[in-house]
């Protein structure tokens, strides 16, 4: 029987495993690329491991990764960003690695992923793996499953990819408001069976829409950010 004391215990444990703190340990953190073209970039082939189809991202990109031993390392950083939906219209959003939707994670069924995680914004955060089979320390609910990422600091996610498929991730810490603010991504796992349903092309994007008055202020602070975007804030933020 799970009691109190040893839930406790296991989640103290798990914190101390999966957050970053000091130099030596920051020192292994893969270099996080930044994309600030909101044109379409080309696709990453594999240069090692199963052969795939990569997939291209509309109006985006897919997030470069480094291998470590067994594991596929990524580096996400979740902060304010800027998106010109139109020549002169900015929107201040928030999003990962200098743009927003933020990038594709593509990987292969199989696939052991360590996904390192700055906090960059004004406020706590997590990413949650929408879809993803994974162990419950690693699902993203701030509070439940995982401590919330504070600002500036790091969390690891380390997981299995058991299945292909296409799925999502997106903050469960304060989602309602980060994600309309834009912070959310694709993943892609390709089936490890190159053969299996293979295709001659693949495309993915994410819609959304943003309701933003003519001449509304483009600088200041988190409350300003959110009428820019026309998100209705309802209580008082959390810092």
């Amino acid at each position: 029987m799970l009691s109190r004391r040893n839930f406790l215990s296991a989640a103290t444990a798990l914190a101390s495993a999966t957050a970053i703190s000091g130099r030596v340990q920051a020192a292994s953190i893969p270099e996080a690329p930044i994309m600030e073209k909101t044109t379409v970039q080309p696709p990453l082939y594999p240069s090692s491991g199963p052969d795939y189809r990569p997939v291209v991202t509309l109006n985006g990109w897919t997030l470069p990764w480094r291998m470590n031993d067994d594991w596929k390392e990524f580096h996400l950083i979740a902060e304010p960003v800027v998106r010109e939906f139109a020549e002169g219209m900015k929107a201040f959003l928030w999003g990962y690695n200098g743009q927003s939707p933020g990038p594709t994670i593509e990987a292969v069924e199989g696939d052991k992923l360590r996904i390192f995680v700055i906090n960059k914004l004004p406020e706590q955060t997590t990413i949650h793996w929408h879809g993803v089979l994974l162990p419950n320390g690693m699902d993203g609910v701030g509070g439940l499953n995982q401590p919330h990422i504070p600002p500036g600091k790091t969390f690891v996610y380390e997981f299995e990819m058991k299945h292909s498929g296409t799925f999502m991730y997106h903050p469960h810490s304060d989602e309602m408001v980060q994600m309309a603010m834009g912070m959310m991504g694709m993943i892609v796992v390709h089936p490890r069976d190159a053969s299996f349903r293979r295709v001659e092309r693949d495309f993915v994007f994410i819609m959304s829409s943003y309701d933003m008055d003519p001449g509304t202020p483009t600088k200041g602070n988190r409350n300003d950010q959110l009428q820019h975007v026309g998100v209705e804030q309802p209580r008082i933020p959390r810092h």
